[in-house]
């Protein structure tokens, strides 16, 4: 099962326990955010298209860290003009891991105990 969520603004493939990187995110290490802005869906070969989103689907992930990015150099230069201008610039990321994907219409599984006691 995998899914295409929007992220930050930015469109990710993801699967259960897949780590990724992306624009940094509210909230401290080890916190649970939740995506629900999923655009497809594909659950072992039935594929779910949103327009643009899919209602009741959400990816669940907890945050690992923050950090930073590799350092990037922007060097411009017009030749002849003695135009020449250096920056730098270092990305700050959020490494998050995939915890579920919850399709629209699924029931959130309970452990048996407590279907017990809900049955009592």
């Amino acid at each position: 099962m995998y899914a295409i969520v929007e992220i930050a603004g930015q469109q990710f493939k993801v699967s259960k326990d897949q780590k990724v990187f992306v624009h940094r995110l509210e909230g401290k290490e080890g916190d649970a955010v939740t995506f629900a802005k999923v655009l497809l869906l594909d659950d072992n070969g039935s594929v779910t298209l949103g327009a643009p989103a899919i209602d009741g689907a959400s990816v669940e992930a907890k945050v690992l860290q923050h950090l930073k990015g590799d350092k990037v150099i922007v060097f411009k230069k017009k030749r002849r003009k003695g135009y020449k201008v250096k920056n730098g610039h270092r990305q700050s990321l959020t490494q998050i891991q995939i915890s579920g994907i919850t399709a629209p219409g699924a029931k959130k599984k309970t452990s048996k105990k407590a279907e017990a006691e809900t049955a009592e």
